[in-house]
């Protein structure tokens, strides 16, 4: 039985990823076969609770507000909407909802008791429940985890090296500290990356030491292939190859054993035999439903076909952790502190962020 490491180097990973592709797919799926049961996979559906109007300036991201990438923006959603979309979710087979919002950090106010209330609408559902807010403190995790959320999702998005290169305002430190605060509480961490920003196979490796060498790993990591936009600063970027989409599930898998490994974003322009490569490679999560906050993805009967000419099913909630109870908010021991966390600003200068930038205001 493979023993779960956590001191892999990058010299190592990049060892895994240039292997032979029949021997790196061997070694993947002998692993995915021992720790997880390949016929299964979990589905998830990403919704966009608040979309647009970021002040970062992440070179990939359609909702940064300094980029004219045509993405209209939406205030909060409420409650009640955000119910409706996860029983139609539910309806559709998936077992969680993963909420996202386009914020730099969350904020305590009437907004996030907004979010927590969806929380735990969700998890009364007998559904799964992650957000992705931006960095958060240990006193709004703790929050989170007590409306009864099951995940938290924070991308390291590449490695330490590359960061620089992709985001000026904010830092690679932030991403650790947020998990870290997360780690506080009972809730389980989402993180991986993206690849196809322009990044080497060194940098898709050092993402992995990232990871690899948190203790615990990641419950979950997603695998994103870059959906290049135009008006963003990557829209130039060509698309990532099948081929390094499987080889980057597969030295996920082995460098992870125990993680759920997501194939996320990019997969409308992978065939089904591609997909197919990457669940035998280990992918055992997906995300499905027409958008993955503003970028397309297969419909889900689609998904659903695949899935029936694949054998594959799909992953019932609650079953690698329990379900979190909920604590109403009238029972909370965590209230609002008002905080107000200085989260790092390097400031430092993206030429092509720059560039697109100022041609989104011409």
């Amino acid at each position: 039985m493979t023993i779960t490491k956590h001191n892999w180097t990058k010299d190592e990973i990049i060892a895994i990823y240039n292997k032979p592709l029949m021997d790196l797919l061997y070694e993947a799926a002998t692993i995915h076969r021992q720790k997880h049961d390949p016929n299964v996979v979990q589905v998830s559906t990403l919704l966009s609770i608040k979309t647009g109007g970021c002040p970062e300036d992440c070179g990939y991201c359609p909702q940064a507000a300094r980029y004219n990438t045509g993405v209209e923006g939406n205030d909060l959603m409420s409650v009640s909407q955000v119910k409706a979309q996860a029983l139609r979710a539910k309806s559709s087979g998936s077992s969680r909802v993963c909420m996202g919002a386009a914020w730099r950090n969350v904020k305590d106010g009437e907004e996030f008791d907004q979010v927590l209330e969806m929380v735990r609408t969700i998890n009364k559902l007998d559904m799964e429940v992650c957000c992705t807010l931006g960095m958060i403190t240990e006193n709004q995790a703790q929050r989170l985890a007590e409306a009864g959320l099951y995940a938290y999702n924070h991308n390291l998005d590449t490695s330490e090296e590359y960061y620089k290169d992709v985001i000026s305002t904010r830092a690679f430190e932030d991403r650790l500290e947020t998990i870290e605060n997360v780690r506080k509480t009972n809730v389980t961490v989402c993180s991986g990356g993206i690849i196809g920003m322009g990044e080497s196979i060194e940098d898709r490796a050092g993402m992995l030491v990232a990871l690899s060498t948190l203790n615990p790993q990641p419950e979950s990591v997603p695998i994103n292939a870059l959906v290049a936009v135009e008006g963003t600063p990557m829209e130039e970027e060509k698309p990532v190859e099948i081929w390094e989409m499987i080889r980057m599930v597969a030295t996920t898998r082995i460098v992870m054993p125990d993680t759920q490994v997501r194939l996320s974003a990019g997969r409308t322009n992978m065939s089904r035999e591609g997909q197919a490569m990457c669940f035998f490679a280990g992918a055992n999560s997906i995300f499905a439903g027409d958008k993955l906050l503003t970028t397309p993805n297969p419909d889900v009967q689609e998904d659903m076909k695949m899935f029936e000419l694949l054998g594959l099913i799909p992953q019932k909630p609650f079953v690698k952790v329990s379900q979190p109870q909920t604590v109403e908010a009238a029972d909370s021991q965590f209230g609002p502190l008002g905080e107000k966390p200085k989260w790092s600003r390097p400031g430092h200068t993206i030429e092509r962020n720059l560039e697109a930038s100022i041609k989104s205001k011409i």
